[in-house]
């Protein structure tokens, strides 16, 4: 049978209408951080569809919880040429959820995509001569130069992993959404009964072979399956979704308030933080317009930034949920350093700090900062924000909308008269703060980089350098030369670490660190 025919006769037995859940099936509840919007992990960086993509699509590379890359779908690579030739050897048995087998093509045109789109993927292809299949189970990297992250970049588990999917799917334009999930990932995504808002639904992939050893770290190891079925519902308001975890309607609530939690472990819940590098706010600038496009007033408001209070309106008192005296890379990264700390963790000066923005030539432009109002560590941030910077004697105009208003806000590039904006905040995992190849608010490549689109060839070749460092020594000393050029151009402020708790009840065990990961784990 062709390879097309038996895809068709296959994707329609997939896609008929779903049967009525079995009695005494192993299902597991989830409440996710957020509706699951867009499926498609090239065409959002969104965490909730990290979450999906790793469920149903499979990486040639993983990460352990010591932050290792371990070959994952790949069987190894052999790296010759004095560092330009990479082959990357796909091990056997893997197959698409259509039954069709997994070939290095499909392989190569998935790196190609993902590429176009990803920081550290568009850093590769930049590298790269050529990229193609040598045979089927063989993919062949020419390199213009040695690029020793190679492996590290196909094995990010920030956001846009870089998810292998058939070459049909992988060809699509990488700026239009693909809608068909067909991975080779350790579940199936059920079409029939997503309801947008409310519900996607997964079930065990019978077909996926685990890697044949090891131990299950973060996204490398077997990825083994022991729960037949699992729904994703949407449960916006946290006090419904603490009541659904209380009576055992729901087993897993992903991002549970910090207010609540006190009341979740009295209920005899299991609480734990699920990702040790949490989450790293940040109060991003726009470079292109006034008032922010001044490098001194950016570098004077730095005085104004007290991470302390930052993370205590977002996490409360308890200082287990949180850190200040937090720089450009997370702090468990070994790139972390104290080299110009002092810009944040000095003694706060007021006074100074006026006097600062008064020398650096602003004269009261106004200051447009949009403000989210439904995710409240956002609006924690803002409130914090929006006061620091009027006390600096900044004129700001706080806009407090919904997040879906502010990303329509962040897409404009006009003045704030033609309904432009000057700062927002948002906060990004530690994974994707771990080092400059990640780090997106880092890059200071103008209209390219990520909004606020700062210029800054300073930036961009330190990252360079450090991306062909040849060591870890070498590495570190260019993390502290990153570090001091961010605290002189300020593309971004980092506000400090939160941890975010994750909670399930005590039926559920053997959950795995790092974020919401459904291999593994076991529900009684």
């Amino acid at each position: 049978m062709s390879r097309v025919s038996r895809r068709t006769i296959l994707a329609t037995a997939l896609t008929a209408p779903a049967v009525a859940r079995a009695a005494g099936r192993n299902v597991l509840t989830f409440i996710p951080q957020a509706d699951l919007s867009v499926l498609d992990p090239i065409f959002t960086a969104a965490y909730v569809t990290r979450h999906h993509a790793m469920m149903v699509f499979d990486t040639l590379y993983g990460m352990d919880a010591a932050y290792r890359i371990q070959p994952q779908m790949a069987e190894g690579h052999l790296i010759e040429d004095d560092g330009l030739t990479w082959r990357i050897r796909l091990r056997d048995g893997l197959l698409w959820h259509d039954g069709e087998k997994v070939l290095a093509r499909d392989c190569a045109a998935s790196i190609r995509r993902w590429g176009t789109r990803d920081g550290f993927g568009q850093t590769l292809m930049a590298a790269t001569a050529d990229l193609s299949a040598e045979d089927d189970k063989t993919l062949r990297f020419r390199l213009k130069r040695p690029f020793p992250l190679l492996a590290a970049a196909l094995g990010k588990p920030g956001s846009n992993v870089c998810a292998m999917m058939p070459e049909r799917l992988a060809t699509t334009d990488p700026f239009k959404q693909i809608t068909e999930m067909t991975g080779s990932g350790p579940f199936r995504f059920l079409p029939k009964e997503r309801v947008s808002g409310s519900l996607a639904a997964y079930e065990r992939n019978a077909s996926y072979l685990p890697r044949p050893s090891g131990e299950p770290s973060f996204t490398a190891g077997p990825k083994h399956v022991h729960v037949d079925r699992v729904e994703w519902h949407v449960v916006p308001d946290p006090a419904t979704a603490a009541a659904a975890m209380r009576t055992g309607e729901r087993d897993w609530w992903e991002a549970p308030t910090f207010d609540l939690l006190p009341m979740l472990r009295r209920a005899g819940l299991t609480i734990s933080p699920p990702d040790p590098l949490g989450y790293i706010g940040a109060l991003r600038f726009n470079h292109t317009q006034p008032p922010f496009d001044n490098p001194a007033l950016r570098r004077a408001l730095l005085g104004a930034i007290d991470q302390a209070d930052y993370m205590a309106a977002v996490a409360g008192a308890d200082r287990s949920n949180w850190n200040d005296g937090v720089g450009v890379f997370c702090p468990a990264s070994p790139m972390a350093s104290q080299a110009g700390m002092e810009v944040l963790t000095s003694p706060r000066d007021l006074d100074g700090v006026k006097r600062a923005v008064a020398a650096s030539g602003y004269r009261g432009q106004k200051a447009v900062v949009p403000v989210a109002t439904d995710l409240p560590v956002l609006k924690a941030m803002g409130d914090i924000g929006v006061d620091a910077m009027r006390r600096a004697g900044i004129e700001v105009e706080a806009r407090y909308t919904d997040w879906g208003s502010v990303l329509q806000l962040l897409s404009k590039t006009g003045p704030v008269e033609e309904g432009g904006w000057s700062a927002f905040h948002t906060a990004w995992s530690g994974l994707d703060q771990f080092d400059p190849a990640a780090h997106a608010f880092i890059r200071g490549n103008g209209k390219a980089a990520s909004r606020g689109w700062p210029d800054s060839p300073r930036l961009e070749t330190l990252r360079e350098n450090w991306l062909a460092a040849p060591d870890q020594d070498a590495r570190q000393k260019l993390a502290k030369e990153i570090q001091l050029q961010v605290f002189a151009d300020v593309p971004y402020v980092p506000v400090g670490q939160f941890l975010p708790r994750t909670v399930y009840r005590r039926e559920v065990t053997d959950v795995l660190g790092g974020y919401a990961l459904f291999w593994n784990l076991k529900k009684a």
